[in-house]
């Protein structure tokens, strides 16, 4: 039996009188990249928020793990945490920190390791994403690609369960856009972790997704391939990509 990472049941949520999540079911299965595509403002942000138990939803149910992750105490969600990770658009270093304290900081923050196997860890992801030589430089002296590969390397870490990427490649060239998304590809086969990407990038998902959503005022008004999803002769769909609004 296929054992599923996520599941989302009926899942709702509004601010104020405003509907960001309208009775929204999804699944994730284990080793799977699941796509989530929709114009600015459909909910896909908070769709991860809700996820990771950072928002609470006003109905519905979601299970990461297995585990109703909304009817844990704090303390359970942040044990929960520790198998899954988020990368940010911004990749989130800490500015003040070298690369070596930014991938060390989960580390050190959830685990009980030695500086030994702290070192070890660090050095091995670094090698991973190509960028052993930049352990001690500060995120300012960085590119936007590389702080995106130290990022990825900062999710990866921890060997999460499940990565939750928002916007992985916004802000990065064409050229540096494939790199990453080859590396998330790479990363996530050699790991076998499975994702959930929210992207307006075509190049991205072509490269990892193995199943794409597609939400509309904060519906799913698609679930499919790829392929499917270019191929459908939903008005609102064929405008989306006729525009080439999935590029940013």
């Amino acid at each position: 039996m296929v054992e599923r990472i996520v599941e989302i049941n009926n899942l709702s949520k509004k601010f104020g009188d405003t509907v960001i999540l309208d009775n929204v079911s999804l699944f994730t299965e284990r080793g799977e990249n699941l796509i989530v595509f929709g114009k600015s403002g459909t909910g896909k942000s908070v769709l991860l928020k809700c996820i990771i138990g950072l928002l609470t939803p006003d109905s519905g149910e979601v299970f990461v793990l297995g585990q109703n992750i909304h009817k844990f105490k704090r303390n359970e969600i942040n044990n929960l945490r520790k198998s899954i990770s988020f990368l940010f658009q911004n990749s989130a270093l800490y500015d003040s920190m070298t690369v070596r304290e930014n991938l060390e900081f989960p580390l050190i923050r959830n685990f009980k390791l030695t500086r030994k196997i702290i070192t070890e860890k660090v050095l091995n992801t670094l090698e991973l994403v190509g960028l052993e030589d930049s352990i001690d430089k500060m995120p300012s002296e960085l590119s936007g690609g590389m702080r995106k590969r130290i990022g990825l390397a900062r999710s990866i870490i921890t060997e999460p369960k499940l990565i939750l990427y928002d916007e992985p490649t916004t802000g990065l060239d064409p050229i540096t856009s494939k790199e990453i998304s080859e590396l998330i590809l790479n990363l996530q086969k050699k790991l076998n972790t499975t994702s959930i990407v929210v992207t307006h990038d075509l190049i991205c998902a072509e490269i990892i997704a193995d199943r794409v959503i597609f939400l509309v005022e904060g519906k799913i008004a698609f679930e499919g391939s790829l392929d499917e999803l270019k191929n459908n002769k939903d008005p609102f769909l064929k405008n989306f990509f006729s525009k080439n609004i999935i590029s940013e």
